[in-house]
């Protein structure tokens, strides 16, 4: 039996229709897969985001108070005092350092037999307030200098950590009569290479405002493994990291890294201060670390760069030895000085 032309066309149009059919399938399964998608990753955003708000409220009630809050431009800063020495050291924390008095005190225990030392939580850091004034190097040197006015301490050793290098230099700049000498923990240098890079502020500030940031740190290494902080330290650090990192005045901070950098080419400390850098001996990050170190102490009267094996925080692991060196150092500067001072007269 024949089949006619006409069920024949109607076979073929069927025939047709099929891959249109399946292409409409295919297409609508892609859209319901994607919308899926979407709502899951706008679900997962929300549940981070509300992890982050909810566990930052609890976990307030578990952060620890130390050291003295301190009047300075209408706000509070918090100030670690420890040791009864007659010289006092004030220590500056390099930037993002997020506890500042916390994270270098294990370095505290080994100056205080011998000094009085200050540690320093800039506005933003640590127990600090925060802060919307500009952080120029300027405003966090001068607040810097009134924290200490309201201790009525005005005659000290400037000891500081990377970025520190170059808020001390203006200090001192600054304050010369009130600084005896500085001291640089593996500290930046005004005019090291790569300091005007741009950096993707507006992507931090996402991080930590999406609540993101802490699940970065969660999935990330433990930065105190295999350190000899207290465990108590160790957990009231990651508490304060949580709370402090890229808060506002600290992305303010790097905004102004560059132009800070900038600002303090031109600057040099005086021949006549006693000036230390115990640096990294292998940084490979930034080119020419050791004679960049070596140009600063160039005309210096007692001068002195040292280098330890280890990473950027020295003060993790080489407290002894800084403290060690620093306090023989400081006690020569002490002799060479008389001696100067005694061939002038």
């Amino acid at each position: 039996m024949s089949i006619s032309e006409e069920t024949k066309m109607d076979l073929g149009k069927e025939e047709a229709r099929k891959p249109v059919s399946r292409m409409r399938k295919i297409v609508k399964f892609i859209l319901k897969a994607l919308a899926v998608l979407v709502i899951a990753i706008v679900v997962f955003i929300a549940v981070v985001f509300i992890v982050n708000k909810v566990s930052l409220k609890s976990e307030q009630s578990k952060i620890q108070t130390y050291g003295q809050l301190v009047p300075v431009d209408g706000k509070q800063m918090n100030v670690l005092i420890q040791g009864e020495g007659e010289e006092t050291i004030v220590l500056l924390p390099g930037y993002g350092t997020a506890a500042p008095a916390l994270d270098f005190q294990m370095l505290i225990d080994e100056l205080t037999p011998f000094y009085k030392v200050v540690a320093i939580e800039p506005f933003g850091y640590g127990l600090s307030d925060r802060t919307n004034k500009e952080r120029s190097t300027e405003n966090i040197v001068s607040e810097i200098h009134e924290a200490l006015q309201s201790l009525e301490i005005d005659r000290y050793i400037l000891m500081g950590h990377s970025i520190a290098g170059i808020y001390g230099i203006e200090y001192v700049d600054k304050y010369p009569d009130e600084v005896s000498a500085f001291v640089g923990i593996d500290s930046s240098v005004p005019t090291q290479p790569g300091m005007d890079a741009k950096l993707p502020i507006g992507t931090f500030n996402l991080v930590q405002k999406t609540g993101f940031l802490r699940l970065m740190m969660k999935l990330g290494g433990d930065p105190y493994a295999g350190l000899a902080f207290k465990e108590e330290t160790i957990e009231q650090m990651k508490l304060i990291s949580l709370k402090n990192s890229y808060n506002p005045t600290m992305l303010n901070e790097m905004e102004h890294i560059s132009p800070n950098f900038k600002a303090s080419e031109h600057l040099t400390f005086p021949k006549e201060l006693p000036l230390i850098f115990l640096i990294q001996a292998n940084n490979t990050g930034v080119a020419g670390w050791i004679p960049l170190h070596e140009e600063q102490i160039k005309n210096s009267v007692h001068g002195k760069v040292m280098t330890f094996e280890g990473g950027h925080y020295l003060h993790h692991t080489k407290s002894k030895e800084i403290a060690e060196n620093v306090r023989s150092f400081l006690e020569e500067a002490k002799v060479t000085g008389n001696d100067l001072n005694n061939k002038d007269q």
